[in-house]
């Protein structure tokens, strides 16, 4: 057990912390842009992206009276999920939604640990033609999230578990550092 303690904060110390940072800043620019965060994921990745909008969205402590985080994970309507999974095919489940909600200047989080999954590239792809920020979470080598992205976090491990770890780890210090921002400088 203490192996898998030991690899998973091998693999927390070698993310790359300015592209962590740069994550922050453009999330941070979402807010202050009234622009909405949409997120999605397979998964262990979906539970990470719901988790991510919970955090946004309840916990974020903002000063009284000051604009919420506009955030929905599009993992977590089942219905309108399974909806267009049935009707139109899986890989369709998060870009069809996206086209009824998005607007330029939003973001789109994307988690995969395998950069492949082809709900989430589809979803990266309608974003980006929708003029909407895509920033993603993966791991291994990327897969084709990268070349799909404006930023991309690739947590470089082999094991699915670690890679989620990861991510979730980036998720919960991306929180603190917005909430850390909504306190000392409220938009």
């Amino acid at each position: 057990m203490t192996d898998y303690f030991a690899q998973v904060a091998r693999v927390l110390v070698s993310l790359p912390r300015d592209t962590v940072q740069a994550i922050a800043d453009r999330l941070w620019q979402a807010y202050r842009e009234d622009a909405q965060i949409f997120t999605c994921g397979n998964g262990g990745s979906a539970v990470a992206a719901s988790h991510f909008v919970t955090d946004l969205a309840k916990n974020v402590a903002l000063p009284p009276g000051a604009r919420r985080y506009r955030a929905i994970s599009l993992v977590d309507n089942i219905s309108l999920l399974t909806a267009y999974a049935n009707d139109m095919g899986y890989e369709h489940v998060f870009s069809e939604p996206l086209k009824n909600l998005v607007r330029p200047g939003d973001v789109l989080i994307a988690v995969s640990g395998s950069g492949r999954s082809p709900n989430v590239l589809h979803a990266m792809e309608t974003a980006r033609a929708l003029g909407t920020s895509v920033i993603a979470l993966t791991g291994r080598d990327g897969g084709e999230m990268p070349a799909r992205s404006d930023l991309c976090l690739i947590a470089p491990a082999e094991s699915m578990q670690q890679i989620e770890d990861a991510h979730l780890v980036v998720l919960h210090h991306l929180y603190l550092e917005l909430k850390a921002r909504a306190e000392r400088e409220p938009a």
